[in-house]
């Protein structure tokens, strides 16, 4: 009786963490780099980010990964044929790069035009402690 209560334990622990390894598969880990003068301009100050299980050097990690797992495609790059206004935002620029869902990540984030603002903002939660739009807010 004993043998089998210990093997259904077994099995039920083995089962666990076959599914877990599938979350594991489509966890967030991401390196985010952050220019507050443009690449060409000096070191960037850097966070990492991990979803399921959560860390990372992140501020507001928790909120990151629920946002994050709101969106639908949030790394989506823009659509080719956008008309963009000429609006420049600033210099500050980000890239973030790592992997999303299981899938690979490499975005740079500008300020250069209306639509590179726009998608700067909608990804300014990633960029520790920056707010949308200007590095000094």
């Amino acid at each position: 009786m004993r043998i089998g209560l210990l093997i259904a334990v077994i099995a039920a622990v083995v089962g666990c963490g076959a599914s877990s390894a599938g979350t594991v598969a489509a966890s967030t880990d991401l390196r985010i780099s952050y220019y507050a003068q443009g690449r060409a301009e000096g070191d960037p100050t850097s966070w990492t980010l991990r979803c399921q299980p959560m860390g990372g050097t992140l501020p507001r990690r928790a909120a990151a990964c629920h946002k994050l797992a709101q969106m639908e495609n949030p790394f989506r790059p823009p659509r080719k044929d956008l008309q963009c206004t000429q609006i420049y935002g600033g210099p500050e620029q980000a890239v973030i790069m790592g992997t999303h869902q299981g899938r690979r990540v490499w975005v740079a984030l500008a300020q250069r035009n209306g639509c590179e603002i726009a998608r700067w903002r909608k990804l300014a939660f990633l960029v520790g402690g920056i707010g949308p739009g200007s590095g000094s807010s």
